[in-house]
């Protein structure tokens, strides 16, 4: 699938993107663990609201969509880049297995959950991020600088 023809499909795309989105945070909520102290006082300097709500998940390998259209639509674009260290869901974050409690790693996440409430939820991020992805590719995204420039000044202050 082309990326013109994703962008004219996005709102086709983008209930499955929620869907799957939201039933991967639940999973992460269920099974994941809290932020350390460290971790709270970091999520509170990237400005998440209510960083007793994150759940962090330990995977060997960030799940993928499996929806057929959807996942043909993710690799067309680059949406998720090839093998990433983390994903965030709103307050659910699966970090890779050899990543697990990287700081660097975390904050940008965090970066991503504080996005995640200031835009409302799932689906107005997803909304914004994809499109971002969509059109001007995943390293170029406004959103995905801020969270690898909120990491930056967090970490490397």
């Amino acid at each position: 699938m082309e990326q013109a023809s994703v962008v004219a499909q996005f709102e086709m795309l983008l209930p499955l993107a929620i869907d799957w989105a939201t039933r991967q945070e639940q999973r992460i909520l269920r099974e994941g663990v809290p932020l350390s102290e460290a971790e709270l006082v970091e999520a509170r300097r990237v400005e998440v609201q209510h960083p007793e709500r994150v759940r962090l998940l330990r995977v060997d390998v960030i799940p993928a969509p499996t929806d057929p259209v959807l996942k043909v639509a993710s690799q067309a674009t680059n949406l998720i880049p090839a093998a990433p260290r983390g994903l965030t869901l709103f307050y659910g974050v699966f970090v890779r297995s050899d990543c697990w409690r990287d700081r660097n790693l975390i904050v940008h996440e965090l970066v991503h959950t504080a996005q995640y409430e200031r835009l409302g939820g799932i689906a107005p991020f997803l909304r914004r991020y994809l499109l971002e992805c969509a059109t001007v590719g995943y390293s170029a995204s406004p959103m995905e600088d801020q969270a690898i420039r909120g990491a930056a000044g967090v970490c490397f202050s």
